[in-house]
């Protein structure tokens, strides 16, 4: 397949449903174990599988919009990008965070926070922040907007679109 430049509003509404309801599904995971856990084994276990779902749970994000064009997604630290550097650690280095020449990643600006050189162990906080950053930056990038317009022609910060998730609103 080539490379996308635009997403439909059904293509970006389905991709948000997925990753919500694996959220969901967690989260009921979670409080069931909350409720009956008396055994610290039993809570640490949940913590561990927390850190391995979300990072999962990145990756799902990533391929669900896979074909994004770089063009499109631009090379600072959004949440697109973030999720791509995550994905690529997750995948071909050992879950060790690390950037690439095509990409200006500053870790103080992105969501997650994660520095390079640092383990990636996404909390579900985490994840839903970059998560939302991500679903934010799609829309404005990638959305058509009508029979005339490919994407929205307003420019702005990608940073102040999701600041929000960064602060850990959201």
């Amino acid at each position: 397949m080539l490379g996308c430049k635009d997403y439909t509003r059904e293509e970006l509404d389905h991709g948000k449903a997925v990753i919500h309801e694996q959220i969901a599904r967690n989260k009921n995971l979670a409080d069931a174990v909350a409720r009956l856990a008396t055994d610290k084994t039993l809570c640490s276990a949940l913590e561990d599988f927390e850190g391995v779902f979300n990072n999962n749970l990145a990756l799902v994000l990533d391929h669900l919009y896979v074909h994004k064009l770089r063009k499109v997604m631009g090379k600072d630290s959004n949440p697109l990008n973030e999720v791509e550097l995550i994905r690529d650690s997750l995948t071909n280095n050992y879950g060790i965070m690390r950037g690439n020449n095509g990409i200006r990643f500053v870790p103080s600006q992105s969501v997650a926070k994660i520095k390079i050189g640092e383990k990636i162990h996404l909390t579900t906080g985490e994840f839903k922040r970059l998560a939302a950053g991500f679903f934010v930056e799609l829309e404005h990038r990638f959305l058509i907007y009508g029979p005339h317009s490919h994407r929205e022609q307003s420019g702005g910060d990608p940073l102040s679109r999701a600041a929000d998730y960064s602060q850990g609103g959201k």
